[in-house]
């Protein structure tokens, strides 16, 4: 049997998609099972043993069909499910399957503000749904993220007195609405009594500069400083995580660790709230994980996804 999973983006949606990956591998343990993903996200992947090939989309569609017709796919599982997949469904002409993205109730959430909209499950149970006629059950056992050997930072990469514990800060987020504001970071390190690594990529290195300055002793600022991979091995390597709604919350929860998530715009009942495996949104706060958000705020949800300014301009 030879399997095609699609999900071009982003780095928290591929990872939450890692549940399906290992179920279908128990299943099918003979089955090939290879991953179209965008160029750009090939990393969160590369070392994923549940994949035997990953395809990788370069923004070419009709030279990607190409490429995947090259494959005798029995079955195509749609974890995308936009235009870009659909125009590859219809070309390949292969039986798939898919799962409820839910976009009008996403919709109606954003308009009229009642959660209730949505179902009180994770986004991994919905995946689940489109492989449930290969008799693919979720495991329970949470997310998926390996990272390979040359990824793996060493005790001189961080300060002496991080070695024996720190705090990650991850304080990056796609969308000015969907980040802790830097002088909610500076203020949470003042009372913060452990130490800190700061992480995000180079976007984030002028508002990293900022709150590292408030307390150089307290805060290593490690954005920029390491590739996608070694700053999710510093993720493995923390205490706690306190982090935005963003990708690297999913990766610190495939490493089971301890979560402050940090809600702006965005709202967890859109089902990407840190996800262990077997729990619902109801069910928290949990043992290791806690939402931190304001409740009842009239005008939020705003977005599904986030903007680059508040909307009402009183952000």
């Amino acid at each position: 049997m030879k399997i095609l999973i699609i999900r071009f983006s982003a780095i928290g949606d591929i990872v939450l998609t890692t549940p399906v990956l290992r179920c279908l591998r128990e299943k099918y343990p003979n089955a090939q099972i290879d991953y179209l993903i965008k160029e750009s996200y090939k990393d969160i992947l590369s070392s994923n043993p549940y994949i035997d090939q990953i395809h990788l989309f370069k923004g070419d569609l009709k030279q990607t069909i190409r490429q995947l017709r090259n494959v005798p796919y029995d079955f195509i599982i749609d974890l995308q499910k936009n235009l870009r997949s659909k125009r590859i469904l219809s070309a390949l002409k292969i039986p798939s399957f898919t799962f409820p993205k839910l976009n009008t109730s996403k919709w109606l959430l954003v308009q009229l503000k009642t959660t209730e909209i949505m179902p009180d499950i994770s986004i991994v149970d919905r995946y689940f749904k489109a492989v449930k006629k290969l008799k693919v059950e979720n495991d329970q056992k949470g997310l998926d993220f390996f990272i390979p050997e040359h990824a793996i930072t060493k005790q001189e990469d961080i300060p002496l007195g991080h070695i024996n514990g720190f705090v990650a800060c991850v304080i990056g987020g796609t969308y000015f609405t969907k980040r802790f504001p830097v002088e909610k970071w500076i203020a949470f390190a003042a009372v913060c009594p452990f130490p800190m690594i700061l992480l995000g990529g180079s976007e984030e290195l002028e508002a990293s500069r900022e709150i590292e300055q408030s307390h150089p002793h307290k805060i290593y600022n490690a954005c920029g400083k390491f590739s996608l991979l070694e700053s999710a091995d510093l993720l493995k390597r923390s205490r706690v995580v306190v982090t935005n709604d963003t990708g690297f919350m999913h990766i610190a929860a495939a490493f089971q660790k301890p979560i402050v998530s940090l809600w702006g715009n965005t709202v967890p009942e859109m089902g990407m709230f840190p996800y262990y495996g077997g729990h619902n949104l109801k069910q928290y706060p949990s043992k290791k994980s806690i939402i931190i958000e304001v409740k009842g705020l009239s005008c939020r949800p705003c977005s599904k996804i986030g903007f680059e300014k508040c909307t009402k301009g009183h952000f």
